[in-house]
């Protein structure tokens, strides 16, 4: 069995390479039961989340992910998202591995964010914006810029220092020049994409900022509670999701203008389904508004944990075989 660590499972989740497991997943499907979503209480704070997220191919592969979010996690200066990954062989049972299941979550949301995007967004995106400065927000960037050739990053947040971090992290780990705004209006009117990543429960981006041509991405807000756009930016962009039955339960973007009137389901496009088996072709017009929210499926952390998996123990095996080769001394 194989244990790996967040380094490990980074050094296996290649974003090219997780792309395209999670492209060839959505396009061959697998089965995947409806995740169990349980609050818990958190005494003094707003209530965290467990997640329990099943999901299996047939004679190949089959995992689960067991998560938590906890929201007042950002001031003790942890990750809001805690996760662990167990992967074992769908013919016997048997553990193959252990992954981090938090770097795990934070790589397959990402690359499903860019997944849509090199379906949904202008080929010549060059500017991006980036919502929120948890540890998705590098990720993100990282995602983005593999599927589009991407200049110029903006990032903003609540507390200016956090945005100045992250901005510094990118422009050193990514390598694409990142500035801290603390103008999101004026960055968002100036946007090719805008990918939010926050828990926000009032819309931090507003319809009547979007230029046209843009792309929004929205990440957070799994809960129907929490928004990260107002009811004029889903009316006025053509709306996919990730997965139908997630994200019309639980985006509370799409929860919420759902209820209102701003949409309704028959507006929502398509989602990834969809768009990696060209059930729907997008026809993009230059000024077209696109929105993609999504708010996670066990499909994903399928796709990236047997990537990581066979990446891992391929990697294994060559060291091995190139140890036995070494001359003794």
């Amino acid at each position: 069995m194989l244990q790996l660590d967040p380094q490990a499972t980074r050094d296996a989740l290649q974003w090219r390479d997780l792309i395209e497991a999670l492209r060839a997943m959505f396009r061959d499907g697998c089965e995947m039961p409806v995740r169990h979503h349980h609050d818990f209480e958190v005494p003094g704070e707003t209530n965290g989340t467990l997640l329990l997220m099943p999901a299996w191919v047939p004679g190949r592969y089959l995992g689960v992910k067991l998560a938590t979010v906890v929201p007042g996690n950002s001031d003790r200066g942890l990750p809001a998202v805690m996760a662990s990954y167990m992967l074992s062989d769908a013919k016997t049972g048997e553990l193959r591995a252990l992954v981090d299941g938090g770097e795990l979550t934070a790589r397959r949301t990402a690359a499903a964010s860019a997944l849509a995007a090199d379906y949904l967004a202008r080929d010549d995106a060059r500017h991006l914006v980036i919502v929120g400065t948890g540890r998705l927000s590098v990720n993100l960037a990282a995602a983005h810029s593999t599927v589009r050739p991407l200049s110029r990053i903006s990032v903003w947040g609540r507390n200016p220092e956090k945005a100045e971090s992250v901005a510094q992290e990118i422009s050193d780990t990514v390598g694409i020049f990142a500035t801290a705004t603390q103008d999101l209006e004026e960055a968002v009117g100036s946007a090719d994409i805008v990918s939010a990543a926050t828990l926000s429960e009032t819309p931090l981006i507003l319809g009547e900022w979007l230029p046209a041509g843009c792309h929004v991405d929205l990440v957070g807000a799994f809960k129907p509670t929490m928004r990260e756009t107002d009811d004029a930016a889903v009316s006025r962009a053509r709306v996919f999701v990730d997965t139908r039955a997630g994200a019309l339960k639980e985006g509370g973007d799409i929860v919420q203008a759902l209820a209102s009137g701003a949409l309704t389901e028959d507006a929502v496009e398509g989602d990834l389904f969809d768009l990696t088996r060209d059930v729907k072709a997008v026809l993009r017009d230059p000024d077209d508004i696109t929105l993609f929210k999504s708010v996670g499926a066990a499909l994903e952390d399928l796709a990236g944990a047997i990537l990581a998996y066979e990446t891992a123990s391929e990697g294994a095996r060559a060291a091995s075989a190139s140890a036995r080769k070494l001359p003794l001394m």
